[in-house]
């Protein structure tokens, strides 16, 4: 039997009381230059890019608050300042807006600033996703983590790292959220070798991990299942972070990480109920600004409305 086989079945059952470190934190990584956006990204963050009224990075941050997380710790790096204005406090404008008579918008804005803590350090290199993790390393201390990637929006009533927390606060091994992507389309995504591990109350939603596959060609994938960058991690992982070496462009993947935590601790991949946008691919920008448009109870109706006069 192979070290994760033994990590995970050993795994507590969900039915029993709980007894698993809870989940407060959230690393949101956003130190990215966000080149495929440019040039709109020369003088602002990607993060900060608006999908309909709110940047991309608010979005991520109301969903760390729907799943129960009380402590956001995003990694910035040059440039990045506006991220830290945007979630805080700014009495001149609650108090500008409250004399217009603008109440709402005034709470609206207090709301944002109030939402949980937040905390900000920085990765003064691009020197990739694992290793702006691992620059959380001291904020986060010795306790289970959540990652959100800030491009990446799953918006829902359900979501995806809630869904994670579950798994995670259940069994006491991490998770990551994955999704059934097209074939032709794996060399797009980091893919998961796992096999099915079905527990209550997650069901055949839930797979053991025995591999992960970075950008595999079709033919080689080993499944259709894609990393869509929702993670919950203990914090076993920035050991395993710590040894893993540099790949292309002298960069630390966490994908290589995760290899290593899958073989030493066992690690869960969590087919999740809910669908995701790449708010960092343009097309993927443009969808999710189309969708969530058309759910927006102010003036979605009146878009769909607008969509169905175009002659395309």
């Amino acid at each position: 039997m192979t070290k994760i086989s033994s990590a995970v079945s050993n795994a507590a059952p969900a039915d029993r009381v709980n007894t698993h470190q809870k989940v407060r934190k959230a690393v949101l990584p956003a130190a990215g230059l966000g080149t495929r956006f440019l040039p709109a990204t020369k003088a602002q963050p990607k993060e900060m890019l608006a999908v309909v009224d709110k940047p991309q990075i608010q979005y991520v941050a109301e969903e760390c608050v729907a799943s129960g997380i009380e402590h956001i710790i995003i990694v910035t790096g040059k440039g990045k300042n506006s991220i830290e204005d945007h979630f805080d406090s700014a009495p001149a404008l609650e108090r500008f807006l409250e004399e217009k008579g603008k109440k709402d918008q005034a709470e609206m804005v207090r709301k944002i600033s109030n939402m949980l803590q937040f905390s900000y350090t920085r990765q003064k290199e691009p020197l990739g996703l694992g290793h702006a993790v691992l620059v959380a390393r001291d904020l986060v201390g010795d306790e289970p983590f959540a990652v959100l990637l800030g491009d990446v929006l799953i918006p829902g009533p359900n979501p995806a790292t809630k869904q994670l927390i579950n798994v995670y606060e259940s069994t006491g091994v991490g998770a990551i959220a994955v999704e059934e992507v097209p074939r032709d389309k794996t060399h797009l995504y980091g893919i998961v070798d796992g096999e099915p591990a079905p527990q209550a109350p997650f069901g055949e939603r839930l797979l053991r991990i025995r591999d992960l596959v970075e950008k595999p060609k079709p033919e080689n994938a080993p499944s259709n299942l894609g990393i869509t960058g929702r993670y919950v991690l203990p914090p076993a992982v920035f050991d395993c972070l710590a040894r893993t070496k540099p790949g292309a462009g002298n960069e630390i993947q966490l994908t290589d990480a995760l290899r290593i935590l899958a073989r030493e601790h066992g690690l869960w991949a969590y087919i999740y109920d809910g669908v995701s946008y790449d708010a960092g691919d343009k097309l993927g920008f443009l969808k999710a600004t189309v969708e969530l448009a058309l759910q927006n109870p102010e003036f979605g109706a009146a878009f769909r409305s607008y969509l169905k006069t175009l002659k395309l």
